[in-house]
């Protein structure tokens, strides 16, 4: 089986690969039948000299059935010589796994949830005039309207204490 592949050349961490095809059980530096272009990674992508090929003799290789490597393939599609490959599906292991990522989704919710009234809050604070002095400490905490009432809808107390739920008892 013939294989369109790259071999490495250039010095320590400076790569330089050729284009070749190569039966497919030659060593990946070793034996090839033909050059057939260059890719130079140190070059910027837009450089002319970055990628060079010869379209003739790939478009022959291929028609022979030599099959190109990956990423020769890439090359080759942004050439035009061939359709882009499909994008195999990336791996799972990464992700977390089902149940944090239910919890993630249920905070996510509630932050979003929680937007809204920040946002009321927010404007509350810009447009009311019967504010209190704002609390010093170490956390601070939310200034609070003096008017009893005045934002129930607000902040959900039945006398505009700032309290999320009414008192019980």
């Amino acid at each position: 089986m013939l294989a369109i592949r790259m071999t490495r050349h250039g010095a320590k961490k400076r790569p330089f690969f050729h284009i070749v095809v190569a039966d497919a059980r030659s060593p990946r530096d070793g034996r090839f039948i033909e050059k057939l272009g260059t890719y130079n990674p140190l070059l910027p992508r837009e450089h002319a000299q970055r990628i060079t090929l010869d379209k003739e003799r790939i478009a022959h290789w291929l028609k022979v059935g030599a099959q190109p490597s990956d990423r020769v393939a890439k090359f080759l599609a942004q050439a035009e010589l061939m359709k882009p490959r499909e994008r195999r599906e990336q791996s799972k292991k990464p992700l977390p796994r089902a149940k944090t990522q239910e919890r993630m989704k249920a905070a996510a919710a509630a932050a979003a949830t929680a937007e809204p009234a920040k946002e009321a809050a927010a404007s509350c604070w810009s447009s009311c005039v019967d504010l209190g002095p704002r609390p010093v400490g170490r956390r601070g905490g939310a200034a609070r309207c003096t008017r009893p009432g005045a934002h129930q809808e607000l902040y959900g107390g039945p006398d505009g204490s700032g309290a999320l739920r009414p008192a019980v008892g």
